[in-house]
């Protein structure tokens, strides 16, 4: 899981270890947030160049993890965990310093609440979209597409299916069955130009509607037929997209519409930054 964590509006990347059980967080994302430094990367190289200890410390202590860029692509990234960072952090001189320890020792405990208690990771994401301006009856059903999301592709992963990419492949032989347009071409047709703008917090109810019976049917037939490849999976995706797909029609019949919209649901400017 990987996601943006905020510091004083300061973003930090960060990724959680399932096996580990803790967090990671961009190195260079927490230096930016410490220091202000128009160019963390350098400030970084500084600092390791100045602390042998250090530069050591870094080089054997902190992985190479996968995180977001800008541009919206994964790239490794130097990151490093809870200890890992008070470390750093001490070489660092900075007024943030105490107040970003705090923080990571806050982060690390609503994790852990998270895990003993699923439900306070949903209650947390909906006092976000709440102060994104999103109405109650939306985020419920935002929400709930969620949970059938997570479902879907922990139903993939005991088929075998684990890379981003092969989600990537049968989540847009869904949304073409369903919709019409794979989630690439959605997101232009909606005008969403930033590769981190997420396409489903920019659908109205009906949209996200239609995205969990696709997703849902999906599950439910993978689990009923048991795939074996991913050829056999693809095929699954594609045809509980089309159970969607064909109740879209029809509800366009009746309400003379197309359910498909260019709309966004909010400004791109009130874009919430989320993994599923």
């Amino acid at each position: 899981m990987s996601n943006i964590k905020l510091f004083q509006d300061k973003k930090i990347r960060s990724s959680w270890n399932e096996e580990e059980q803790q967090w990671y967080f961009s190195v260079v994302d927490v230096v930016a947030a410490l220091t202000d430094s128009v160019n963390p990367t350098d400030y970084l190289k500084k600092i390791r160049k100045r602390d042998d200890i250090l530069a050591d410390y870094i080089g054997t202590n902190c992985p190479q993890v996968d995180m977001l860029t800008e541009t919206g692509k994964k790239r490794k990234t130097l990151a490093a965990n809870v200890k890992g960072l008070f470390r750093i952090i001490q070489s660092i001189p900075s007024p943030k310093a105490e107040p970003f320890k705090l923080w990571l020792s806050q982060v690390g405990y609503e994790r852990l609440q998270e895990i003993e208690n699923p439900e306070l990771a949903q209650e947390r994401m909906k006092v976000l979209y709440e102060k994104k301006g999103y109405p109650k009856d939306w985020i419920d059903k935002r929400l709930r597409g969620i949970a059938i999301r997570q479902n879907l592709t922990d139903e993939w992963k005991r088929r075998g299916i684990t890379s981003e990419s092969d989600f990537a492949i049968l989540t847009a032989e869904i949304s073409k069955a369903t919709f019409g347009m794979t989630p690439s071409e959605y997101k232009d047709f909606k005008g969403l130009t930033k590769k981190n703008q997420n396409l489903r917090d920019h659908m109205d109810d009906l949209e996200l509607i239609f995205t969990m019976l696709g997703e849902r049917v999906t599950t439910e037939i993978s689990q009923k037929e048991n795939p074996e490849t991913f050829k056999e999976s693809k095929k699954i995706a594609k045809r509980g997209g089309k159970v969607a797909g064909v109740a879209r029609k029809e509800t366009e019949k009746e309400l003379g519409r197309s359910v498909s919209t260019p709309d966004n649901f909010l400004p791109k400017s009130e874009d919430l930054i989320l993994e599923e």
